[in-house]
């Protein structure tokens, strides 16, 4: 099997032998440019499997080349050499195509692992449209082909992508895709949502903390990021994070390398960054409620994901889907969903989007009679402001309330079932709580098996 090959365009000499030795002892062929011109004929001439370009040369820039490999040659991922600290060049390049960067002085094991990423790039060839998992992103219709072949083009790369939708319309299915399809997916995912951290606990998940740094650290503990290196680390609901921590996290995404509590040094760290939020971000930093230059560094790539009223002829799949998890789940048969039932969902605006309607299902497979749903099992509420149920809203429940509700993944109506899951999740968390949050003691304490409670955490959205 013939060696890769990488191409190293720098006009310091120095650099060019320091890649050259490092790249060599990959076991990789090495060749070397110290300009753009001769850059550009060695790629006419010969097929690379990984190029690495300084930021300034001679007749040129480093991104001049990065466009011209992103348009002419899309199978070779390309890697910017930038200045220490020089952040607009790095944001710039990821933007026009490179697949990562590497700061000056070079550090040889971050540069090693970024060569064994770009490498495996190449090894699975560009992914298709219909290679995005069909478990997660379930639909034919236009906007979701879009958004499958968006995922399927940035999966290929290192950039930070900043995933918006509204609540409840996938966002964190999207985060996993673009994880599964990219050089990374051996390495672990680790979701986190910035909303439920404690602000003061915020800085000792992310970065760890050694034994004894302060009251109750009885053990060092790795952070989010040190759990998530080689991998993936999704920060939904971003826009939740203090201001202090956006300091300290644009510094880490930057630096890669993160600073536990109580250490001496810095631990370096190779994690690609995908976040998400509902809110507007953009609207956020005009308001300083969120930093913009930690804006700018998080939304190299933006990914929309339509809500669901955009992707209605989806609608049908969707919930045929959902219906026969929900009742594998429940050791049920699969339900049958009448036509008039299906019509209801078609028209039904879902303010909650996808998780609203997996809300619906779940709770009409619970009220509906012998395995079949009738549009009175949805208890949807129509355009027209009533119910598909027997008896008459209460004329006090408002439109706010459903979407509230909707947001919080409680389902769209109000109602029997939406009580009842109250009076569950304030058992549970008071159990939780009670015991340190011992998943198998507050299991016991409720009299319920660990998978059950485990079942419910995920049910209740309970982090």
């Amino acid at each position: 099997m013939s060696k890769q090959t990488v191409l190293v365009v720098d006009d310091e000499r120095d650099i060019r032998e320091l890649l050259s030795i490092t790249l060599g002892r990959m076991d990789l062929n090495v060749d070397t440019a110290a300009n753009v011109s001769d850059a550009k004929r060695m790629l006419g001439e010969a097929r690379y499997d990984l190029c690495f370009t300084d930021m300034r040369l001679p007749d040129g820039t480093g991104q001049e080349l990065i466009e011209l490999i992103a348009r002419e040659h899309p199978e070779t991922p390309v890697a910017m050499i930038t200045a220490y600290g020089n952040v607009e060049a790095a944001v710039d390049a990821l933007k026009a195509g490179a697949f990562d960067f590497v700061s000056k002085p070079v550090d040889i094991h971050m540069l090693r692992r970024l060569v064994q990423t770009a490498l495996r790039v190449g090894q699975p060839a560009a992914q298709e449209d219909e290679d995005v998992p069909a478990s997660r992103l379930v639909g034919e219709s236009q906007a979701l082909k879009e958004v499958r072949a968006r995922i399927a083009k940035v999966a290929r790369s290192q950039a930070p992508v900043y995933i918006s939708g509204e609540s409840g319309t996938g966002k964190e299915l999207v985060a996993r895709s673009i994880h599964e399809l990219g050089p990374r997916a051996m390495g672990p995912f680790v979701p986190v949502n910035c909303g439920a951290i404690p602000s003061e606990l915020m800085e000792s998940e992310f970065f760890g903390h050694k034994k004894g740094s302060f009251t109750g650290a009885h053990a060092d503990k790795e952070g989010l990021f040190q759990t998530a290196n080689g991998g993936t680390l999704f920060l939904d609901e971003v826009a939740e994070l203090p201001l202090h921590m956006q300091v300290k996290l644009l510094r880490v995404i930057q630096e890669k390398a993160v600073r536990p509590i109580g250490g001496r040094g810095e631990v370096p760290v190779d994690v690609r960054i995908l976040s998400a939020t509902h809110k507007d971000l953009a609207r956020l930093t005009q308001t300083s409620q969120f930093r913009q230059d930690l804006y700018y560094r998080i939304n190299v790539i933006e990914l929309r994901v339509p809500p669901l009223r955009e992707r209605g002829g989806d609608i049908p799949l969707l919930a045929t889907h959902i219906l026969k998890r929900l009742s594998e789940q429940a050791g049920v048969s699969l339900p049958t969903l009448q036509p008039a039932a299906l019509e209801a969902l078609t028209d039904y605006d879902f303010p909650g989007n996808v998780r609203e309607l997996e809300n619906v299902l779940e709770r009409a497979i619970a009220l509906c009679e012998n395995g079949v749903i009738e549009p009175v099992d949805l208890m949807l509420e129509s355009a027209g402001g009533h119910e598909y149920a027997d008896d008459d809203p209460d004329p006090d429940e408002s439109a706010e309330d459903d979407e509230s509700l909707a947001d919080e993944g409680n389902g769209g109506g109000v109602g029997l079932d939406d009580y009842i899951s109250s009076i569950e999740r304030d058992a549970i968390i008071k159990a939780l709580k009670e015991t340190r949050y011992n998943k198998t003691a507050a299991a016991r304490k409720l009299g319920i098996t660990f998978r059950a409670l485990r079942y419910k955490l995920k049910k209740l959205g309970i982090d």
